[in-house]
This record gives structure tokens, C-alpha cells and sequence, in this order.
């Protein structure tokens, strides 16, 4: 009988389950140790021990090889940027996420995509929850993004967007976006927890059994995550990030997450009165052609992605008028800045930074945060403390350690292809850079004293290689006139 009492009570305890991942434990805690999130553990009640029977399945198990792969072949959306990241374009049956800040342009480019993508055997159906459906039809006429085979809904019930799937038939649906949309069998308001879980379960159900990609909007926190259990980006299929400053043109899709294609491609884009366009060469956002070289800037070749973009930065250095100097940064790291600071003053011996008001910035928007933009912005800080321009037509390229060495990055024969393809003749970057593109002259540094022997009056050591048709040739001296590297 006290065995009995014992089995009883164990089984009316109550348990506890985290609101953000779904793990579950016996006594309750402040912070999970699955997911780290703190706040989020809650009780749900006594946990019921079933058994499930072995039931009928739906179709028999085949072998691999058996299994026909057309039904998910990629379709195009119109988009070649976004098929990009996309990893081909839309697969059917497929659920994908697009989280960004508000007024970044997920709406506008969304839009643009399914009017693109709809077509006679393809219908798009477009549901707006947050907009009215004349106001959702006033942006597809300044954008273009009219097609008579494109069907828009303002709906924010779940019950109500399922029963306009049944009506149109489409297949592919934008749902703007899954934080406003609730079920009415689930208690609490749009855009809880337990809302967003419901809705996207439903939809992502609905997908499967259609064979209907869906687009799902997200929003996102303050601190730039995406709202909501972080469930919602295990369900999904393909997690993008829209991206970019609302005070430039550039936007930037990253993808996160990806079961159809690499995570390591970015679509760019950029934003403007008429809607959102594809750019296939963006490097030129982030230049700023000039005549003669100015102190204080320096080009370098970033990877986004596999893409290679070359993107300037620039430096001022000023007296500074406070007993602690400023240090600002726009679009760079202010960690990564520091370091360069540190070593350019103790590794290349310019003292005159440590009591100068210091400011650096990117062109464009543009944000570089990969160790290789390092060589770049030490040379840039010593171009503007020095008021000497760096040589024309030249880009830096390499990772800068505390000790000064300038450490090897990937990609470079990729960057300085690039480099070469925009005009640019001149290059640093570390040691053994494998193969150079014919008419680019490239000077190879070991640490940072071999870099700003490039400013005027510093003669750097004698490793410049000249590409020639069967590789790197010419070992002659380089002479450091600003202009001839």
C-alpha cells in the first residue's frame, strides 16, 4: 500500500518546461541550462506516462535511392539575389523564415517576390496582417508588383488564412507576418509564445501537405534576435537575416540557417524610392573614387559570404580637448579598432595616438567585422595620424595579431581577383598569397613595420613579386613615393 502512495505522488508532482527550447525538469529553475534563457522556466502540470501502439503508416519506407527527388527541384523566384541565398531558389513544401528590423524593406522585398513568382500554373496568395489590403496594394503599385495570378488577404485569424488556402490554391504564400496572426483555440494574444508555435506549426503543416512554399515574416528583439521560442527556427526549413542601416542603401540577406543550399552566401540589395532591386555588383557602394589619394583611408576586399566586395575605410585623428580622448567607430568593431591602436603604438612606434580624439568609419553602410579588415584600419589610423596619403590604387589585405604580425586570411586570390576586376594595381598582403592576377602588383608584409613602410618616407624591404603569365616574377626594389607603392 505505501508503494502504492509512493508511485502516486510521483506521478501528481508537477514539472517544469522552458518556455524557449521545451526542456523539462522536476524542480524549477531561474535559468535553463539548455537554451540559457533566464525567466523562462514554468510549470505545466504533472507529466502522464503513455505508451503509444504501433500504428499504420502512411507510406512504405524505401530505399534512398528509390526515393524521387523532383517533387523538391528549386524554382526561381525572380529574385536572383535571393535565389542566391536561397540556395537555387524556392523548394516546394519548404517553410522559410525572414526576420529583420522594422522598416529594413521585408515587406517591399517579399512583395516584389511573389508578384514575380506567380504565374498561371504558380499562384501566390500574399496574407497582411499588419497592413490593410488597400494599403499593401498602393506599395505594389510604386514598386511594380502587380500579376493578376497574385491573391492578397488581410487576415489575422488562422482559421480564416487556412480557408483562403483552400480557396486559392496557391503555391506560394507570404504570411506578414506570423507574430500577428492568432488561433482562436489557443489562449493569449498575438505574437505569445504559445500563438507563435500554434500558428507556424499549422502552417508549416499545411505546407508539407501541399507541397506550398511559405514565407514567413518574423519580428525581431532589441537586442536583434528573433522573436519568440526559439522553436520556431528548429521547425522551419531555411532562417534568413535581413539586414542593413536605414540610413543607407544597402541591404544585406544572410542566411542562418539553410537545409537546401550553404549558409554562407548573402544576397545584397538596395533600397530605394521605386522598391528594392538586386545588385549584382555592390562593391561600388562602398567606394569613393578620387582623383588624388587623402590621408586617412585605406581599401581592402571583404568576404560576405563567398562574395567578395571591396569596401573602404577611413580615419581622422584631432587634437583632443578632453583629458580622456573619444573614440568612435561606425561600422567597424570598436574592439578591433583598439587592438589596432595598441599595436600600431607599441609595435610600429606612433606615439601620437594615445591623446588624439579618434574617429573611423566605413563608406556605404557597409560593416566589416572578419579579422581580415585589421591591415586595412591600422593603415588607415597611421595615414591619418601621419597626414600622408597611402598610394593610389592600393588594397590591404590580412589579419593583424598583438604581437604585429600580419597573419594569413582566407580567400585572398578570390579578394584579389576582385581587386583587379574594379582597377585597383596594387596590394599588401601576408606571405604566400598563391597565385596573382595578371597586371597586380603585390608587395608580400611579415608584420606591421613591413605595412607602413608603404607611407612616404619608410623603404620597405625588397619581397614585391610582379605577376607574370606563368605566376609571380620581378624581385626588384619597391620605392615608396606615394602613387608608386
Amino acid at each position: 500500500m505505501a508503494a502504492r502512495t509512493s508511485r502516486s505522488s510521483a506521478k501528481d508532482r508537477p514539472s517544469y518546461r522552458c518556455t524557449e527550447c521545451g526542456w523539462t525538469t522536476v524542480k524549477w529553475l531561474g535559468r535553463c541550462p539548455e537554451c540559457q534563457a533566464w525567466g523562462t522556466v514554468e510549470e505545466y502540470g504533472s507529466p502522464a506516462v503513455r505508451t503509444t501502439a504501433a500504428g499504420r503508416v502512411t507510406s512504405a519506407a524505401l530505399p534512398i535511392g528509390q526515393v524521387d527527388g523532383r517533387q523538391a527541384t528549386a524554382r526561381g523566384t525572380g529574385v536572383p539575389e535571393l535565389d542566391r541565398v536561397l540556395g537555387g531558389g524556392l523548394v516546394p513544401g519548404a517553410v522559410v523564415l525572414l526576420a529583420g528590423e522594422p522598416g529594413v524593406g521585408k515587406s517591399t522585398l517579399l512583395l516584389d517576390v511573389a508578384a514575380k513568382a506567380a504565374s498561371e500554373r504558380h499562384r501566390t496568395l500574399y496574407v497582411t496582417g499588419e497592413e490593410s489590403a488597400s494599403q499593401v496594394r498602393l506599395r505594389a503599385d510604386r514598386i511594380g508588383a502587380l500579376s493578376e495570378h497574385l491573391y492578397l488577404a488581410a487576415e489575422t485569424d488562422l482559421s480564416a488564412v487556412l480557408g483562403h488556402l483552400d480557396a486559392v490554391g496557391p503555391s506560394l504564400l507570404v504570411m506578414d507576418s506570423v507574430q500577428t496572426v492568432a488561433s482562436p483555440e489557443i489562449e493569449g494574444a498575438p505574437g505569445g509564445m504559445a500563438q507563435v508555435r500554434e500558428v507556424a506549426g499549422a502552417l508549416i503543416r499545411a505546407s508539407k501537405e501541399r507541397g506550398m512554399t511559405t514565407l514567413l515574416v518574423g519580428h525581431v528583439t532589441k537586442d536583434g534576435a528573433i522573436a519568440g521560442p526559439r522553436l520556431l527556427e528548429h521547425l522551419v526549413d531555411v532562417v534568413l537575416h535581413f539586414e542593413g542601416d536605414r540610413h543607407a542603401r544597402l541591404r544585406l540577406v544572410r542566411g542562418v540557417k539553410n537545409r537546401y543550399g550553404a549558409t554562407d552566401e548573402v544576397g545584397c540589395f538596395e533600397l530605394h524610392d521605386e522598391g528594392i532591386t538586386g545588385l549584382a555588383d555592390p562593391s561600388g557602394l562602398f567606394l569613393t573614387r578620387r582623383a588624388e589619394p587623402v590621408p586617412g583611408t585605406c581599401l581592402t576586399v571583404t568576404l560576405e559570404g563567398r562574395r567578395p566586395l571591396v569596401a573602404e575605410v577611413q580615419a581622422l585623428t584631432v587634437d583632443s580637448q578632453i583629458p580622456s580622448p573619444r573614440r568612435t567607430t561606425s561600422g567597424l568593431e570598436t574592439s578591433r579598432v583598439s587592438m589596432m591602436l595598441a599595436v600600431l603604438e607599441q609595435r610600429g612606434r606612433i606615439s601620437a595616438l594615445g591623446k588624439r580624439d579618434i574617429y573611423s568609419a566605413t563608406v556605404g553602410g557597409v560593416k566589416l567585422s572578419e579579422p581580415a579588415a585589421d591591415l586595412a584600419v591600422a593603415l588607415a589610423l597611421a595615414s591619418a595620424a601621419s597626414d600622408t596619403p597611402l598610394p593610389k590604387n592600393l588594397v590591404a589585405i590580412g589579419e593583424v595579431g598583438l604581437a604585429g604580425e600580419v597573419r594569413r586570411v582566407t580567400g585572398v586570390q578570390r579578394r584579389l581577383a576582385e581587386a583587379a576586376r574594379l582597377g585597383f594595381t596594387h596590394a599588401l598582403v601576408p606571405g604566400d598569397p598563391g597565385k596573382v592576377p595578371a597586371g597586380m602588383r603585390v608587395l608580400e608584409v611579415a608584420d606591421i613595420g613591413d605595412a607602413l613602410r608603404v607611407l612616404p618616407g619608410r623603404v620597405p624591404r625588397e619581397n614585391r613579386r610582379k605577376a607574370g603569365p606563368d605566376g609571380p616574377a620581378d624581385e626588384s626594389p619597391v620605392r615608396s613615393a606615394a602613387g608608386t607603392l
